[in-house]
């Protein structure tokens, strides 16, 4: 397989599955600010210019963060990334599509890409500070979830593994997580794949 990614973004979260399953893929790193996402060779390959994106075996390209977590999941079940029960599995989905829809694409996506949402200069700041609104209103949400600060369901998940990019994230920006998310952050962080992971994206200051 083939592996479209960028260290530090979203994409982290789909390195971190990958790992988690030990499977081979090839790593093409795709540099955002330099505009490879808009190069045609990367475009004839995902049209929507985005990232992740995974090439499988026979060709096919898989796009979208939920679509891939979940494609792995079924695909290699005795890994039990997803719960065995449709409740189970049913919020798994719904709490990975929250972190990526609302904390990620309407939250942090202010915070990092402020003129996507404001053309005017002089009112950046505020859109960071409703990004910032959104960032703390979703870890608060999720913080209720995290009961006892472990795993989202009880057991490690595809799920996890989109939180632990925002709250990556996160930590990166200085941004304070509420109780059982910082708990599930160094929970994450204390699992082997995520440390291979962090220190194959440059990241060794957080698994020294």
């Amino acid at each position: 397989m083939k592996f479209y990614m960028a260290p530090g973004s979203c994409t982290t979260g789909i390195h971190i599955l990958l790992e988690e399953l030990d499977l081979a893929f090839e790593v093409y790193i795709v540099n955002l600010p330099a505009g490879d996402h808009l190069k045609p060779d990367y475009l004839a390959i995902n049209p929507k210019s985005t990232i992740p994106t995974l090439v499988l075996d026979d060709g096919r390209p898989l796009t979208e963060f939920q679509a891939i977590a979940w494609w792995l999941a079924r695909s290699y079940p005795k890994a039990r990334l997803l719960p065995e029960d449709a409740v189970g599995e049913t919020l798994v989905l719904e709490t990975m599509d929250y972190v990526v829809q609302t904390l990620h694409g309407q939250g942090f996506a202010r915070i990092f890409a402020t003129d996507k949402f404001a053309l005017r200069p002089e009112d950046h700041e505020a859109i960071k500070e409703q990004g910032r609104q959104i960032v703390a209103k979703g870890f608060a949400i999720l913080d209720s979830v995290l009961a006892g600060g472990s795993y989202l369901t009880g057991a490690f998940s595809i799920a996890d593994a989109a939180l632990f990019y925002v709250e990556f994230w996160a930590d990166k920006l200085g941004i304070e997580l509420p109780p059982n998310c910082q708990s599930h952050f160094r929970l994450m962080l204390s699992r082997p794949a995520v440390r291979r992971v962090l220190r194959e994206e440059g990241y060794h200051s957080l698994v020294a």
